[in-house]
């Protein structure tokens, strides 16, 4: 490689695969793997080989470039971390499998990081004394452990990742704030210049802690997460958005106990009665931590949001088979008359539009049709306990909410107090008074946004990459190599390319023409430079656009009048797509 911006195939380690892998099931772990950018180690644990890397290093560099922008300073903590200092936040057992504990030769506890919060909240508390020295961000971009019970879908769902996490510390909430926006309009940033097509939600902040939240989701159907999305641009997770659940008001007659043999789901009682299932109320009991009963009640085409419930009641569960037997309650037949003494009755808010219920009778193959709340049962508590769904009204605006799904590819949090109190770290206020830092923390997945962009990003020949991440931004592609016309004047163009500064790889395998343009397409180069004898006979080179697949025929003069062009100009140039859209506009 005598250009460090010219690779040549006949060097490069890109051992690329006809078939999909057969453990493959999604468009992102298929292409990764079949363009030679990955290999899997393990289950849920992969190598990056050369071209994997290249696409890798540049997400990173469009992470480090937006995170020093706003004031953030790069650090590296090690990856094996002291479990005491899980301990002492309390979530060394709170966090669950997922973390990865060892002990070592002198019987310490360790934990391999899913994320740094406890360890950078040891590394400041011992150095960062004063407000004077406040607000302070740190990020690294380091390798991430979960020990994921089903690892799946490639870099989508791994045990080994590569995160970058920051951490801020803070005086006050006004100064929290501030950088919290800062890093959500980055974050923004981030997803944009790699071409995705994107939304910010609001989310549950879940193991990491905190109150407020927001999932940056890259918009894809592989997507694990559910969302709902409004044109006013309101947008979340299905598992934290408000659910403004729309009941079907039916008129029926006031409390009648009906028969339904046989009747023990939602779907068979609407069928039964010949009413829609949003017409209906679903039961659902659980205990709060301190063993009392709690039964909830939701919109029968609606499900119970747990994680809404637990908000709801500290220490909230549901009740297993055996102890809804042992309160004496009807599995399928539960609702709020005649439930036992001291029952706390806890019902979504939507329901409050709902004068009369179909809802079970507390009783083995009957339900009632006009239960009335306030004057056949008391509600205790009106709360949103539903998760949303497609068809609900926009919290913002009122119209009906969209279904999406999406991949999380980064997230910001406030933190507040949680880590910081728990585990010591203070500082000293401008009243002279001691302080727990008020903590933010911000992660982007680096491996993650890769297979998100993959999923985005191709077709049915391969991957499409946009330029700003692509291994590299131009293939010049020989038709014969070793002779006197074709690999020289493929050599030339690749140079003058280079000297343009963009990336520049050369296919001078001693390769048939269709296996270079197949793999050309499954890697995904974004600009393909075919140069082939008879087009010289003609001073004419074959350009051609991987996302669009638009091909020109353009004469070298041409090209060597734009590219003369740019590098006179080479501040004109926004990206390097730019200079082919000149050749393609001439």
């Amino acid at each position: 490689m005598t250009n460090a911006n010219i690779m040549r195939m006949s060097e490069l380690y890109v051992p690329t695969l006809k078939e999909d892998p057969a453990d493959a099931e999604i468009a992102s772990h298929k292409l990764l793997l079949r363009a030679g950018l990955i290999r899997k180690a393990a289950s849920g644990v992969y190598t990056f080989l050369p071209l994997g890397k290249r696409v890798l290093a540049k997400v990173e560099n469009i992470v480090r470039e937006e995170m020093d922008a706003i004031g953030s300073q790069e650090i590296m903590m090690p990856a094996l971390q002291p479990g005491e200092l899980w301990h002492e936040s309390g979530r060394w057992d709170d966090y669950g499998p997922e973390l990865m504990r060892l002990v070592d030769r002198h019987d310490r506890e360790f934990c391999l990081g899913p994320t740094h919060e406890e360890l950078i909240t040891a590394l400041v508390r011992n150095e960062l004394r004063s407000y004077k020295e406040l607000p302070l961000t740190l990020y690294q971009i380091q390798v991430k452990f979960r020990d994921e019970i089903r690892p799946r879908f490639g870099l989508l769902r791994s045990r080994e990742f590569i995160m970058k996490d920051a951490y801020s510390f803070h005086a006050n909430q006004e100064s929290l704030q501030k950088t919290y926006d800062q890093m959500s309009e980055a974050y923004a940033r981030i997803c944009k210049r790699m071409d995705m097509d994107f939304r910010p939600v609001q989310a549950d902040p879940g193991q990491i802690g905190g109150s407020v939240t927001c999932e940056f989701m890259a918009l894809a159907e592989a997507g694990e997460a559910e969302l709902v999305h409004c044109t006013c641009g309101y947008a979340a997770n299905t598992e934290a958005g408000d659910c403004l659940a729309q009941p079907t008001v039916h008129d029926v007659p006031e409390l009648e106990k009906v028969a339904t043999p046989e009747v023990h789901t939602i779907a068979e009682l609407a069928a039964f009665l010949g009413i829609p299932e949003s017409s209906t109320v679903k039961a659902l009991s659980g205990k709060s931590g301190e063993g009392a009963l709690v039964v909830l009640f939701v919109p029968g085409d609606h499900e119970l949001n747990e994680l809404k419930a637990e908000r709801m009641a500290d220490g909230f569960t549901l009740l297993t088979d055996d102890d809804m037997e042992a309160f004496g309650l009807h599995k399928g037949s539960m609702g709020p008359i005649g439930l036992p003494e001291g029952a706390r009755i806890v019902a979504d808010v939507s329901l409050q539009a709902v004068s009369k219920w179909v809802v079970g009778a507390n009783e083995d193959g009957y339900h009632y049709v006009g239960a009335r709340p306030g004057v056949d049962f008391q509600v205790d508590e009106w709360v949103d306990l539903s998760v949303v769904r497609p068809g609900d009204r926009c919290p913002t605006c009122g119209l009906p909410l969209e279904g999406a799904r999406g991949i999380e590819v980064s997230q910001v949090f406030q933190l507040g107090d949680k880590y910081s109190r728990s585990m010591g770290a203070t500082f000293m206020a401008e009243d002279n008074s001691e302080q727990p830092f008020l903590m933010g923390c911000y992660g982007v997945g680096v491996s993650r946004s890769m297979a998100a962009i993959v999923e985005q990003h191709n077709d049915e020949n391969g991957i499409c990459w946009p330029t700003s991440v692509a291994p590299a931004h131009v293939c010049v592609i020989p038709l014969t190599t070793g002779d006197e016309l074709v690999q020289p004047a493929a050599e030339k163009l690749a140079s003058e390319f280079a000297k343009l500064g963009l990336e520049v790889v050369i296919d001078d395998r001693k390769e048939r023409a269709g296996v270079k343009f197949a793999d050309a397409d499954l890697i995904g180069w974004p600009v393909q430079v075919v140069v082939g004898k008879r087009g010289l006979e003609e001073q004419k080179v074959e350009v051609k656009s991987r996302r669009t697949g638009e091909r020109q025929e353009v004469s070298l003069a041409v090209l060597a009048d734009v590219v003369a062009f740019a590098q006179r100009n080479t501040k004109v140039w926004g990206s390097e797509v730019d200079l082919f859209a000149e050749i393609f506009n001439r």
